[in-house]
């Protein structure tokens, strides 16, 4: 498949959307929206004895406190996914780790949307200044890592339940 063509039909603060257009391998051409998004990275940070999520408003969804893992956009110029998963951390819980492990690499949804996330395991965690975003409703939640099982009961987001289904494999491995 090869992209031959397309235009920006929308810039926003978070996103782009371009029409682009496709051959393909037997010569037939299509025209597909593709909602171009900076990529995102997501964390799974524990201590041992507490995982520690989030939640937050979701508005687009009409969610008021969505359960999350710790996450956000690659929005800073040059900065790499681990310098950013760093960065989000301290924000968003308050955290920082001495270990990192990226774990994966996926696509949220590539059937429209460009937007990747890098998960990390985030360990050894130790306090620093909490400064979320003016415009984020961020709560800290302490979720003990024998509650792991009622945590994916109650997550709904996609990047969130493959973290914590990736954890709940690695503690049962004896990896994380």
């Amino acid at each position: 498949m090869e992209r031959i063509g397309g235009r920006r039909t929308y810039e926003g603060r978070v996103v782009n959307i371009h029409e682009d257009e496709f051959r393909y391998a037997d010569g037939s051409t299509s025209v597909r929206e593709v909602v171009v998004h900076p990529g995102a990275v997501a964390m799974i940070a524990h201590d041992e004895r507490v995982l520690y999520l989030v939640r937050q408003p979701r508005e687009a969804v009409g969610e008021d406190r969505l359960l999350e893992l710790p996450a956000g956009k690659l929005d800073v110029q040059g900065e790499s996914p681990l310098e950013a998963a760093k960065r989000e951390l301290a924000e968003e819980i308050g955290k920082r780790a001495t270990e990192w492990r990226e774990l994966k690499r996926f696509y949220t949804s590539p059937g429209f949307t460009t937007e990747q996330v890098w998960l990390f395991l985030a360990t050894d965690l130790s306090d620093v200044e909490a400064e979320p975003d003016a415009d984020e409703r961020i709560e800290v939640v302490e979720v003990p890592l024998e509650d792991l099982d009622g945590a994916i009961e109650d997550c709904v987001d996609a990047e969130s339940l493959i973290g914590l289904l990736m954890l709940r494999d690695m503690r049962r491995t004896g990896d994380a």
